[in-house]
């Protein structure tokens, strides 16, 4: 796969990646696989004095259309079972949160996919409109994680006096590493996630 991303070799990186889903399963697959291929990439842009930008570029472009050929038809919602998911304010790396999406569907959870870089009166805006199960943010760096923000999302209530709800915050990504967020769920790699989603999801 590393090898045919570095050849810009179009149609073979959308056979293997899709080859590694159908045999690995969704969440096997970006483990196991995809991962390894991009840090992989990573490396050899690292080590090449940032020679292979477009590389890197090309490998998450078919990643991402994978991940959305492998994907099944949109779920449709079920109050108080839906997930959000968006990148925080200033953050623009989506693929994990794209495999988190995909591997949701698979499973019939309802899923609200807002990409990078949400502003912050947007994602309230969503998290209101959605009245959502949980709120997943991706940080890839530290400069970008805002912990107000989590916290603020995690405060967040709706529904009749008596019987108000919050949502479940989970901070994803390497930028959330250090302190754990007060009030917000950490959970490690896409297997903990999907598995915590998908048991709140069941209640």
């Amino acid at each position: 796969m590393a090898r045919a991303a570095l050849r810009l070799d179009a149609a073979a990186l959308d056979r293997l990646l899709l080859d590694a889903i159908r045999e690995h399963g969704l969440v096997g697959a970006w483990t196991e696989v995809i991962v390894p291929t991009l840090q992989a990439v990573g490396r050899k842009w690292e080590s090449s004095g940032e020679r292979y930008v477009e590389v890197e570029h090309f490998l998450s472009w078919h990643v991402s259309g994978a991940l959305r050929r492998a994907a099944p038809d949109t779920v449709p919602d079920r109050p108080g079972a839906t997930t959000v998911l968006a990148c925080v304010p200033g953050e623009n790396h989506t693929l994990a949160l794209e495999v988190l999406s995909a591997a949701l569907t698979e499973r019939g959870i309802p899923v609200r996919m807002f990409g990078g870089a949400l502003p912050v009166e947007s994602l309230i805006a969503a998290v209101r409109r959605t009245g959502p199960a949980a709120v997943a943010l991706w940080a890839q760096s530290r400069t970008t994680a805002s912990r107000p923000l989590a916290q603020h999302v995690a405060a967040m209530e709706w529904g009749v006096r008596g019987a108000r709800r919050s949502p479940l915050v989970l901070t994803l990504g390497p930028g959330w590493s250090g302190r754990p967020v007060p009030g917000t769920a950490r959970p490690y790699g896409l297997a903990d996630t999907v598995q915590a989603l998908e048991g709140l999801a069941s209640r």
